[in-house]
This record gives structure tokens, C-alpha cells and sequence, in this order.
């Protein structure tokens, strides 16, 4: 495992306190899935393959996929986008557990902690990803089988101890659950949703990550498309109906007109970089004290070169003070507005 080197080494940055150094995005595997319950809509396994593979030629060193990300496909896409690389050139692998399929078709997935149910999960995960340990495993959201989060927790730090996975960390997770957890033994990562419009976790959860050396990656940095600078009122009217983001309120009527408000004030700060809108989105999100790297999502290898100057793109504090007065004029989201 390493980070690209010569001409397309990005800047790392230690991962709390494992022993991984990472880059300041990483690829996020979810619309690679596919098509289900909560899919991006159909998506091209060639096209899927060669975006992973452009990520890592263009230095990004980690990959973040989950096990119920086209029920299993994603997995198996980043197995093959992988497969053909020297072992020295891979990226790491983050994977999550702890969501199974509905038994309904289309139904949405159920949140299970039970420890042979997860013991299940890490060994088809390990076969569909085709390695022999996850460089990180991270229950996706707090258990609803009535599984206690001290019981699921134990079994992650088993799975650690018994060399199946690297560092174990925990998903969409409170600072209060964090604290429950990390007396039981330490939380190497959380991943929370994070965006300029979803801001909740600035409050309590980055602040305790920051305090306990637990590495943050933060997801939907862009709030699914919303501040990628290309993102309108007439393309959230067209979103085709297999696209989860048609059936989302931030995505219609006034919370959408002041979430396109948050993008526009964006395309100033763009501006003075030289930079893209999308790479302002992310970048702002790495600004805040307690973050480590943000996942980007992307469905083609033109996607990936939309956002990767946030790898090394720092905001200055009149940037974020710009892009904070532009949250509070809007009322976009909660949160709070600025580091």
C-alpha cells in the first residue's frame, strides 16, 4: 500500500492514530453500486472501473465502499478496478457492516449488530473485495435488532484482533455513542455526513474526534451533487425516478433554491483559486479542525478530475468567513457556519 509518487503525489495525512497516512479525498464507491433500494440510479461497470482506476493513477490512495452498496456490487466493482494492480500501488480498502438486505424487494435495508450476523458480513466482504485483510471496517449506522452498541463494538475490535480488518471505526454515530464505544476500546475513525448545507457535526462529534485522535471521513461533502457547481432547479425536476435524490426534500421548493445559494457563493471563492466549485465544496469541509479526508463520489473518470484540486486546495479564513455569511444569509441547513 502506498501514495502515488513523482508528479501526482497528493498531501497525506495520518489517520488518527493508526498506522495509515491518507490522501484528502478518497473515492466513494456508493453510485457504483447500481441499482437499488437507495441507488444513484443505473451505472456502467466498465465506466465505474476506469473511474477507480483514474482515481488512483491521479494519487488518491483509499477507497470507501460498504457491503450493501448494490447489495455486494459495489464491492465486487472495486475488486476488479483493483485486481490488475501491483499489490505496491493499491489503494487502502474501507468497507462497512451492520446493513443487510431488506427480505422485501426494494424494500430498505435492515440495521442488524448481531455478531454472527457482522462475523458473516466480514467474510463474504473479504471474498467480494478479494483481499485477505480491510484496512478499515466501520459499522454503517447504529444497530436496530436490538443488538446493544457495546455488543457490536466488542465484536469490531475482535475482527481487529484476529488481523480480519486494520482499524474498526463507526458511521453516522453520536459523540455520546463515541464515548460509549471508546471506553470499550478506541474508535479509530467516525464517518459522519458533512457539507456545507449538513453541518450538525461541527457541534459536538469533530470537536471529540479532535480531542480523542480519532481520524474523521466525512461523506457527501458536495450534499450529493448540490454544491458541485453544475447542479440546478431544472436538473433536480429531470432526476429520473431510481434516483433517491428525487425522493429527498433538499432537493425541491425553497430548501433547494437556498441550497443553490450556498453553491453560487462557492463559485466566487472557485474563482480566485483557479478551481472548480465542487473542489471549494470538499475543500471546505477539510478546513474544519478534526477532519481528515473527505469521500467523493464519483461515476466516471471526468467526475473524479472535477474534484481533485481538494486534495491539496486550502481555504484561507476570508474564504470560509465569505462562504459562512453566504449559509447564514441563505438559512441553508443546520449547523453551525463556520469553523
Amino acid at each position: 500500500m502506498h501514495a502515488a509518487t513523482g508528479s501526482n503525489a497528493l498531501p497525506l495525512r495520518p489517520l488518527g492514530r493508526t498506522d495509515m497516512r491518507i490522501t484528502r479525498v478518497g473515492f466513494g464507491s456508493w453510485a457504483v453500486g447500481g441499482d437499488w433500494a437507495v441507488g444513484w440510479g443505473s451505472q456502467d461497470d466498465r465506466e465505474s472501473v476506469a473511474a477507480i482506476r483514474h482515481a488512483v493513477d491521479r494519487g488518491i490512495n483509499w477507497i470507501d465502499t460498504a457491503a450493501i452498496y448494490g447489495l455486494g456490487h459495489s464491492e465486487e466493482v472495486v475488486a476488479a478496478a483493483l485486481a490488475d494492480m501491483p499489490r505496491s500501488q493499491r489503494p487502502y480498502i474501507f468497507t462497512k457492516c451492520g446493513l443487510i438486505p431488506s427480505e422485501k424487494p426494494g424494500g430498505m435495508p435492515l440495521q442488524v449488530g448481531a455478531p454472527a450476523s457482522l462475523r458473516r458480513e466480514v467474510e463474504a466482504s473479504l471474498r467480494r473485495l478479494r483481499v485477505e485483510r480491510i484496512d478499515l471496517y466501520q459499522m454503517h449506522w447504529p444497530a436496530e435488532d436490538g443488538t446493544p452498541l457495546e455488543t457490536y463494538w466488542r465484536t469490531l475490535l475482535e475482527l481487529k484482533q484476529e488481523g480480519k480488518v486494520r482499524a474498526v471505526g463507526l458511521s453516522n454515530h453520536t459523540a455520546q455513542q463515541l464515548a460509549v464505544a471508546e471506553a470499550l476500546g478506541h474508535v479509530d475513525t467516525l464517518q459522519p455526513p458533512f457539507s456545507a448545507i449538513k453541518r450538525d457535526v461541527a457541534a459536538a462529534e469533530l470537536p471529540w474526534c479532535d480531542a480523542h485522535n480519532t481520524g474523521v471521513i466525512v461523506y457527501s461533502p458536495m450534499q450529493a451533487g448540490l454544491l458541485s457547481g453544475s447542479f440546478s432547479v431544472e436538473r433536480a425536476a429531470a432526476l429520473p425516478a431510481n434516483d433517491w435524490r428525487s425522493r429527498n426534500a433538499d432537493f425541491t421548493g425553497e430548501a433547494l433554491r437556498r441550497n443553490l445559494t450556498v453553491a453560487e457563493a462557492m463559485r466566487g471563492v472557485a474563482k480566485r483559486h483557479g478551481t472548480s466549485v465542487a473542489a471549494v465544496a470538499v475543500a471546505w469541509t477539510l478546513a474544519w479542525p478534526g477532519v481528515t479526508g473527505a469521500i467523493v463520489g464519483a461515476r466516471s473518470a471526468g467526475q473524479v478530475d472535477g474534484w481533485i484540486d481538494a486534495a491539496h486546495l486550502a481555504l484561507t479564513p476570508a474564504d470560509m468567513a465569505e462562504i459562512g455569511g453566504a449559509i447564514e444569509r441563505s438559512g441553508a441547513g443546520s449547523g453551525p457556519s463556520r469553523p
